[in-house]
C-alpha cells in the first residue's frame, strides 16, 4: 500500500486524482453534516431567494425555487458514487466469470457465451440504457439495472482475452497435471492475473458509469425530482441559460472533476500495476 502510494505520489497527475476522488468520497459520505443547506436535497422550497448567482450565502448560487446548489451538489454525488459502485458490484462478477469460463475452457462453451458477449456490444451502451429505461418505471433502482445490463460485457471481453492467453501458461498446465478442477484453475490461477487489469478498469468506469447516470438523468430517465442528481440539474438549468448560468456550470463542471479524478487515478493505477495499454 505504501509502495502504491509513493508511485501516485511520483506522477503529479495521478497524485491530483488520488485527491479529487478522495475529496469526492468525503464530501458524499459527510454532506449531511457539512453541506450549509441539508433540507435542500429533497423538496423545500426558499422563494425569498430564489434564482440567485453566486453570493457569500450561497457560493454556487440557487436553483429556480430557491435551494442551494452547493448542498445539492454534494448529495448528488452521493447518488453517483452509490450507482457507480452498486453497478460495478453487480457488473463485475458477471463479467469475470463468463470471460473466465469462456477464455479458459474454451470449445462449445465459449462460442456461445462471446456470441452473446458480441450481441451485448454490437449495441451502443447508451441506447440500450435508453431503451431499457423506456420500458422501466424511471427510478434509481432501475437506473442501476439498465446500465449494468450494458456494463458486465465489457469485462467479459477483457478476462476473456486475459484467461484465453493464460490457458496455455505453464502454472496452468501444472495445475492441470496435478488434478486441479476447472474452477480451482481458473478462479484460484488465472484470476489473480485478471485483477491488476480488472481494477484499473474500475476505477476508470466509474467515471463514465457517472457520465451514463447523467446522461439518464438529463432525459428524464434517471433519478427523479425532487432529488439531487447531477444531470437533472443541468437539464433544469440548460433552459435558462445564459442568463441564470450557474444552474448549469456549476453541476456541469461536479460531472466533469469526478470524470477527471476517476480517470486519472485510473492512468496512475495502470502505471502501478504494470497494465499494459
Amino acid at each position: 500500500m505504501i509502495r502504491t502510494l509513493r508511485i501516485l505520489a511520483a506522477n503529479p497527475l495521478s497524485l491530483l486524482g488520488l485527491i479529487l476522488v478522495c475529496l469526492i468520497t468525503l464530501a458524499a459520505i459527510f454532506a449531511p453534516w457539512i453541506v450549509p443547506f441539508p433540507t435542500h436535497n429533497g423538496a423545500v422550497v426558499d422563494f425569498l431567494n430564489n434564482n440567485r448567482p453566486p453570493s457569500a450565502r450561497n457560493w454556487m448560487g440557487t436553483d429556480l425555487v430557491g435551494r442551494d446548489i452547493f448542498s445539492r451538489i454534494l448529495f448528488a454525488y452521493q447518488i453517483s458514487l452509490t450507482l457507480g459502485i452498486v453497478v460495478l458490484a453487480i457488473a463485475v462478477p458477471i463479467g469475470t466469470t463468463i470471460g473466465l469460463l469462456a477464455g479458459y475452457i474454451g470449445g462449445w462453451l465459449e462460442m456461445i457465451l462471446m456470441r452473446i458477449v458480441d450481441v451485448f456490444l454490437s449495441i451502443p451502451p447508451l441506447v440500450l440504457a435508453i431503451a431499457m429505461m423506456g420500458v422501466l418505471e424511471p427510478t434509481l433502482t432501475n437506473a442501476m439495472l439498465a446500465v449494468t445490463a450494458m456494463w458486465w460485457p465489457w469485462y467479459a471481453r477483457l478476462v476473456y482475452s486475459i484467461a484465453r492467453g493464460e490457458r496455455e501458461e505453464g502454472y496452468v498446465l501444472a495445475a492441470e497435471v496435478i488434478g486441479a478442477g476447472a474452477g480451482h484453475i481458473a478462479f484460484r490461477e488465472i484470476l489473480p492475473n485478471c485483477l491488476p487489469a480488472i481494477i484499473t478498469k474500475m476505477t476508470l468506469d466509474m467515471g463514465f458509469v457517472i457520465i451514463i447516470a447523467s446522461s439518464l438523468s438529463f432525459l428524464g430517465l434517471g433519478v427523479q425530482p425532487p432529488t439531487a442528481d447531477l444531470g437533472s440539474m443541468v437539464a433544469e438549468g440548460a433552459r435558462y441559460l445564459p442568463d441564470s448560468w450557474w444552474l448549469t456550470v456549476f453541476p456541469g463542471l461536479a460531472i466533469l472533476v469526478a470524470v477527471f479524478g476517476f480517470n486519472l487515478l485510473g492512468d496512475g493505477l495502470r502505471d502501478v500495476l504494470g497494465v499494459d495499454e
